[in-house]
């Protein structure tokens, strides 16, 4: 683990990709503003990247609950090989790691509905991405606390 340095959480979608980041510790998850994916989503990627000092990014994989791909599993794995890509050419170093998804959306939902926002508020696809993003990294985190 890099000091000083912090991890990326991402759900990747197709219309919507959730951004979560840790703290310098790499104790706590905090959701960010989900980025629309469009055009020029590595550019704000890296901008991201960059400006939260990130050494490791974590990104959701989507499988069915037998283990099996879903019909979005290869939309991430070309997701991320871009994303490596667009790393190199900025000369960053992170490492890129998957944890399984399965229910992070749920979570997220479940977790809004019971937040005390507004209807309205909690309708927000963008609020569930980052969410989603945020239990990502969180159960990333986790994991790593819990093999030291």
């Amino acid at each position: 683990m890099n000091e000083g340095t912090k991890y990326l959480g991402i759900d990747f979608g197709l219309r919507r990709i959730g951004i979560a980041v840790s703290d310098e510790s790499k104790s706590y998850a905090f959701q960010r503003e989900h980025l629309l994916n469009e055009k020029d989503i590595f550019e704000k990627l890296i901008k991201l990247i960059k400006s939260e000092n990130v050494s490791d990014i974590i990104i959701g994989y989507p499988l069915k609950f037998n283990l099996e791909k879903t019909h979005s599993t290869d939309d991430v794995d070309k997701f991320k090989t871009t994303l490596e890509n667009f790393l190199k050419k900025y000369t960053l170093n992170c490492e890129i790691h998957f944890l399984d998804e399965r229910l992070t959306s749920s979570l997220a939902q479940y977790s809004l509905n019971n937040s005390g926002l507004s209807k309205k508020k909690r309708q927000e696809k963008g609020l569930v991405d980052s969410i989603a993003a945020q239990i990502i990294l969180q159960d990333y985190l986790d994991t790593i606390k819990n093999k030291t």
